[in-house]
C-alpha cells in the first residue's frame, strides 16, 4: 500500500488530509475515471470538507484503516472531493443521496459506474456498515452487473430531472405570480414564524442552523407591514444565539450550529460563511431596534475574523476552523470548573454558567444561561481576558486556510455594510484589502475568476510553501490532470446546450469559479461602492455581473447554471435554487443585479434579475419559506425602490443612509460614473446636495443630514 497516494500533489486542505492514508486516492481527474475503465472496477466518490467531524470520524474508522484500504484499492477506483472547492460535483451527487436516502450530510458516499453515473449514494458509514457495503457492491459488479448499470441509468435521470427548476410546483390559482413582491413576503414570513421556537428563538427542532436568510425575511417584513411578530422572532433568535454556547463568548464568532434547541452546544467547527452572514443579521437588527447586545456581537465576530488565524497576513480570509483538536470535538472550547475558577475566579464560573458536572460530557461550554445579557461588567471582563490567554496557549484547531471567492466576497459585503452602519472604517478598509486580494490572486489576465487560491500552499513533498503572484507549481500541475469523466484531449465533449467541456481549471491553477462566486462579487463590490463612493467598484460589479450572465445564464429557461459553459461538464447540470446555509446563487444574483441596474441604469441587469425570480414564480407562490433569498430579490424588484444620489465627497452627508436597514434603496455618493443617477448631478449648484430618488424621478434636493434622514423615513414617494 502507498505511504501517501496522489492527493499529497494537491492544495485542498481537505484532500491534504488523507494524502497519507493507505486508501490510493485519486483526485477527482479525468484520469481516475479512466482508471476505472480500464480495470473494469466501480468508483468511490468520497465527498468531505476540512472542518467536517463526521468526515474525520470515517476517516479514522475506514479510510485510515489497512482492511479497509486492501478492499477499496483492489476493487475499486477511490476518489477525494473537496465540496468547498467543487460546489458543482457535491451538488450533482448531494441530489444523489437526497433522492435514495431522503436526507443528506457529510461525509457524502457514492458508488459510481466509470463514467460518473451513481447507482449507490448515502453519507456516514461505521466501519462494519462501510466494509459490508463494499463487498457487496464488489460481489454484484461481477454478478450482477446489468442490474447496476441499470439502477446507474435511473438515478442518473432522476438526477438530471431534480436539476431543473422546481416549476412543477404550481401556484395556487395559476402558473404565474402575479404580484411576487409584498404577497410573496407576507406568505414567506408566514411559514419561518409558524416554525419558530417561542421560547429559544430559532425555527424548527433541533439540531438548529442560525438560519440568516430567515432571519434577513423577517427583519425586511417588520420594515415593510411592521408585523411586531417578526420583529419580535428576530429579537428572540439573535438574543438566543448570543447568549448560547453556538456563540464565542471569549473571542467571538459563531459555531455552526447548535445541537440542541438552547443554542448551547455547537457543532464547535466554525466558519466564514456563517460569521459574514450573521454580521449582516446582526446589523440590521441593531439598525431596528438599536440593541446594544447586536452591535457587541458584531465588533466581537468581526474582531475575530479580522484577527489571525482567519485573517490571511495578505488580507484574505480563511475558510474555517475545525471542531477538533488534540483528537477531540470541542477540546479547545470545553473547560472544567476547576480550571475556570483557578485561571478567572468564581465571578467568571457564575457568569458563564459553570458547574461541577458540567453541560455537556463533563465539561463546561461558556455560555449566558436563560438568555441573559451579554455585556460584560468590568470583573468580568478581566476575567474573560484571562481565560481568553490562558485558551489561545492551547493546541488550536485545525485551520481551512484555502481562500474562496464565494465566501471572501460575503464577508467584503458583510464588512462594507457593518463598517457603514456603526462607524467604523477600518472594516471598510480591510474589505477593500481582501477585494484587492482577491482580484491579484483570483482573477486571471483574461478576466475569468477562479474558485480558490491558497496562501499556505504546498509544494510536491508536502511541505509548506509561500506562493507567488501567479500561484505554485503544484497548483498549475494539478490543474493539468483535473478534469472529469467525459473527456477527451483537450475539447471534450459537449453538453445539451453545445457548451464545450475543458475542465475545470484555468492556467495559473485554481477551479473556475461557479455562478455563486460571480453573485457574491456583484454584490460586494456593490457594497465596497456604496460604502467607499469609489466608482471603480461599481465598474467592477459591473464587469462581474456581465461575466455571470455571458457564462451561466439559462437562455432556454431562465436562471443561472452552477457552473459555466466553458468548464467541465458533469452527468447533469444543476442550478443552485434552495437556500441552505447560504443564499442560493440565483437569489444572491436577482437581487445584486437589480441593485447594480438601478444604480447603474443598466435596464439588462434588472432585467434578468426579474427573468431569474419569474423561472423561480411558481415555486416562491408554493412555499416562499423554502426560498428566504429569492423572496427578498422579489420584494426588492416589486419595488418602489428608492436611489439616492450625494454629490459630495465628504460622508457626513452620507451617514443618514448608512445608519438605516434601508432594503428598498440603493446609494450612489462620492466619484460620478455613467448612470442617470449622476445626470445633472455633478455641475458646481448640485455639490454637497442629497437627492432622494425613485425611479430615477427625485424629490427636492437636501443639504442637512437630519433633512435627509427625515426624507428616508418618509418611506417611498408612492407610500
Amino acid at each position: 500500500m502507498p505511504a501517501s497516494n496522489r492527493l499529497q500533489y494537491e492544495t485542498s486542505p481537505y484532500l491534504l488530509q488523507h494524502a497519507a492514508n493507505p486508501v490510493d486516492w485519486w483526485p477527482w481527474s479525468e484520469d481516475a475515471f479512466s482508471e476505472a475503465r480500464r480495470r473494469d472496477v466501480p468508483v468511490l466518490i468520497s465527498v468531505g470538507y476540512s472542518a467536517c467531524h463526521w468526515c474525520h470520524v470515517m476517516a479514522h474508522e475506514s479510510f485510515e484503516d489497512a482492511g479497509v484500504a486492501e478492499v477499496l484499492n483492489g476493487a475499486f477506483v477511490a476518489v477525494k472531493v473537496d465540496r468547498e472547492e467543487r460546489p458543482d460535483i457535491d451538488a450533482v451527487y448531494m441530489e444523489a443521496v437526497q433522492l435514495v436516502s431522503g436526507g443528506g450530510g457529510w461525509p457524502m458516499t457514492v458508488m459510481a459506474l466509470p463514467d460518473g453515473r451513481p447507482f449507490w449514494a448515502g453519507t456516514y458509514l461505521p466501519k462494519p456498515n462501510f466494509l459490508a457495503l463494499l463487498r457487496r457492491v464488489e460481489s454484484l459488479w461481477s454478478s450482477d452487473r446489468a442490474d447496476i448499470e441499470a439502477d446507474a441509468a435511473r438515478l442518473a435521470d432522476a438526477v438530471r430531472e431534480g436539476t431543473a427548476l422546481p416549476v412543477r410546483v404550481t401556484a395556487p390559482g395559476g402558473e404565474h405570480l402575479e404580484e411576487p413582491g409584498a404577497a410573496v413576503l407576507v406568505r414567506g414570513a408566514q411559514g419561518i414564524l409558524a416554525r419558530l421556537d417561542h421560547e429559544w428563538g430559532g425555527f424548527g427542532d433541533a439540531p438548529k442552523f442560525p438560519q440568516p436568510g430567515s432571519l434577513e425575511l423577517l427583519a425586511e417584513y417588520w420594515w415593510r407591514l411592521h408585523d411586531d411578530r417578526a420583529v419580535d422572532a428576530l429579537a428572540r433568535t439573535l438574543d438566543a444565539m448570543s447568549s448560547g454556547g453556538i456563540y464565542d463568548h471569549l473571542a467571538g464568532g459563531f459555531a455552526r450550529y447548535s445541537t440542541d434547541r438552547y443554542w448551547l452546544v455547537p457543532h464547535f467547527e466554525k466558519m466564514l460563511y456563517d460569521n459574514a452572514l450573521l454580521v449582516r443579521a446582526y446589523t440590521h437588527g441593531w439598525q431596528l431596534t438599536g440593541s446594544p447586545r447586536y452591535k457587541q456581537v458584531v465588533e466581537e465576530t468581526v474582531g475575530y475574523l479580522l484577527s489571525v488565524p482567519m485573517r490571511w497576513p495578505e488580507g484574505a480570509w480563511a475558510s474555517a476552523e475545525d471542531a477538533d483538536s488534540e483528537g477531540a470535538e470541542g477540546r479547545f472550547y470545553t473547560w472544567s470548573l476547576a480550571e475556570i475558577e483557578q485561571v478567572a475566579g468564581s465571578a467568571a464560573s457564575e457568569w458563564y454558567g459553570a458547574t461541577a458536572g458540567g453541560n455537556w460530557e463533563g465539561t463546561n461550554i461558556l455560555w449566558r444561561p436563560g438568555l441573559a445579557d451579554i455585556a460584560r461588567p468590568p470583573e468580568v471582563e478581566e476575567a474573560r481576558l484571562k481565560l481568553l490567554d490562558r485558551r489561545q496557549g492551547r493546541p488550536r484547531p485545525g485551520l481551512d486556510g484555502k481562500v474562496l471567492t464565494e465566501w471572501n466576497a460575503m464577508a467584503i459585503a458583510a464588512l462594507s455594510y457593518a463598517g457603514t452602519a456603526f462607524g467604523q472604517p477600518t472594516w471598510v478598509e480591510a474589505a477593500s484589502l481582501t477585494a484587492e486580494v482577491l482580484i491579484s490572486h483570483l482573477r486571471r489576465p483574461d478576466g475569468r475568476w477562479l474558485r480558490s487560491w491558497r496562501p499556505d500552499v504546498y509544494d510536491g513533498n508536502g511541505s509548506a510553501a509561500r506562493p507567488s503572484a501567479a500561484g505554485t507549481e503544484a497548483t498549475a500541475l494539478a490543474g493539468a490532470r483535473h478534469s472529469g469523466p467525459g473527456h477527451s484531449g483537450d475539447g471534450g465533449e459537449t453538453d445539451e446546450t453545445g457548451n464545450a467541456g475543458r475542465g475545470p481549471r484555468g492556467a495559473g491553477g485554481g477551479c473556475l469559479a461557479y455562478a455563486a462566486d460571480y453573485a457574491w462579487l456583484i454584490e460586494a463590490f456593490t457594497r465596497l461602492g456604496e460604502a467607499t463612493g469609489q466608482s471603480r467598484w461599481t465598474a467592477e460589479a459591473q464587469e462581474a455581473a456581465s461575466a455571470l450572465i455571458e457564462l451561466f445564464w439559462d437562455k432556454r429557461a431562465g436562471g443561472f447554471f452552477t457552473y459555466g459553459n466553458d468548464a467541465e461538464v458533469l452527468i447533469a447540470r444543476m442550478k443552485d435554487v434552495y437556500d441552505g446555509a447560504v443564499p442560493s446563487a440565483n437569489a444572491t444574483a436577482a437581487l445584486a443585479l437589480a441593485r447594480l441596474g438601478d444604480l447603474t441604469g443598466d435596464t439588462s441587469f434588472t432585467d434578468i434579475a426579474a427573468q431569474t425570480v419569474e423561472a423561480m414564480a411558481p415555486a416562491l407562490a408554493r412555499a416562499p419559506a423554502a426560498f428566504p433569498g429569492l423572496v427578498l430579490a422579489a420584494s426588492y424588484i416589486a419595488g418602489p425602490r428608492r436611489q439616492v444620489v450625494i454629490s459630495s465627497r465628504a460622508d457626513v452627508l452620507v451617514r443618514p443612509v448608512w445608519e438605516r436597514f434601508l432594503p428598498d434603496t440603493v446609494l450612489a455618493w462620492g466619484e460620478p460614473y455613467h448612470s442617470p443617477l449622476w445626470e445633472g448631478r455633478t455641475e458646481r449648484e448640485s455639490a454637497g446636495k442629497a437627492f432622494v430618488c425613485e425611479g430615477y424621478r427625485c424629490k427636492l434636493p437636501v443639504a442637512d443630514p437630519a433633512a435627509l434622514g427625515t426624507l428616508l423615513d418618509e418611506g417611498s414617494l408612492s407610500h
